[in-house]
């Protein structure tokens, strides 16, 4: 499979982009650990259009990630373009615009899914965004907007018109946002269109080795994209590489070796981003981490890693962790 010259072998398997989740720490490790390709936190493109430090903090990516895409999304064509051309500094290796995310903030704005209701728009914005790069454009979008609109078929090939060179698919419609179970069988309908050459990537409950395999062998797909399944689990990307390619040495990580990996996290995450903000973005990825189930009467010191404030107390909590589960 290949996204403009990016060649990514057989199977590929994608870091889904998510908004306080795909920080430069977690990223780095979900690709040191088998993701096939990675994407930034997602930009919106009229505050980095007014230069506001927070979002323009998100356009840093490091050598060691790549490929890695850049993520924006907007509801008018003149600051799509604009910030597409901003984030091109940045020289990422892919730049993709969102069409599926559904939460109120951005779809009831008319930005992300909401352009799933202004079909004309998107793709105006679509054309002009692929005109004005050089940069390989993609787009992430869902089903449609509710199951009385479910439009992929046709909008994947007029999307793949205005010159986008990759499509991913969430399996969900916007009214359902994450509820559900994804539905497969139109991302395999679009795969299986003739007239479709650009490769389609499907997103959608992949939570495991086997899950991916299904997917790409009942749905053709040529990638799979894995978004919440990862949180707390950059390592999940070995365990899938590792099944599909035949290379499981039947000796997993053991917990010791991924709270190494979660500490890890947070330590790049201080120094790439800072102090607080790095805890922060770490400590959504503790809370959800599987790797605490074996621990007793867990939820105090859950609350505990929620509220802390310092790398200390962090890292405190977590060798403690480690001290009651004896070294298991």
């Amino acid at each position: 499979m290949k996204i403009g010259n990016i060649e990514f072998g057989n199977r590929p398997v994608f870091l889904a982009p998510m908004e306080d989740v795909t920080d430069i720490g977690f990223r780095m490790l979900c690709k040191r650990y088998g993701a096939s390709m990675v994407y930034t936190e997602f930009v919106s493109a009229e505050a980095l259009v007014r230069s506001v430090k927070s979002t323009v903090v998100k356009l840093a990516i490091s050598d060691c990630e790549r490929p890695v895409g850049i993520q924006i999304y907007g509801r008018d064509t003149a600051s799509m373009v604009e910030a597409a051309r901003i984030v091109e500094e940045a020289r990422p290796d892919v730049i993709d615009l969102n069409f599926g995310c559904p939460v109120k903030k951005v779809a009831g704005k008319g930005a992300g899914a909401g352009m799933l209701q202004n079909i004309p728009l998107m793709l105006e914005i679509t054309r002009e965004v692929v005109k004005a790069v050089n940069t390989p454009v993609t787009v992430k979008t869902r089903l449609g907007w509710n199951s009385d609109n479910l439009i992929i078929t046709d909008l994947a090939e007029q999307l793949q018109d205005c010159g986008i060179q990759a499509l991913t698919i969430h399996g969900r419609t916007r009214a359902q946002m994450y509820t559900g179970e994804a539905d497969w069988t139109l991302i395999g309908e679009v795969k299986r269109n003739p007239r479709i050459h650009i490769p389609i990537i499907g997103n959608g409950d992949i939570t495991s080795p086997e899950e991916t395999r299904r997917a790409f062998e009942r749905y053709g797909v040529d990638a799979v994209m894995i978004g919440r399944a990862t949180f707390g689990r950059p390592w999940i990307f070995k365990e899938i590489r590792d099944y599909l390619d035949g290379t499981n040495t039947g000796v997993p990580l053991d917990f010791n070796s991924k709270l190494d990996i979660l500490e890890e996290q947070l330590r790049i995450n201080i120094e790439r981003i800072d102090e607080y903000r790095g805890i922060l973005h770490t400590r959504r990825h503790l809370a959800a981490t599987p790797i605490f189930k074996g621990i007793p009467d867990f939820r105090q010191t859950r609350i505990a890693m929620l509220r802390a404030s310092t790398v200390e107390e962090l890292i405190g909590i977590l060798e403690e962790c480690r001290e009651r589960l004896g070294g298991n």
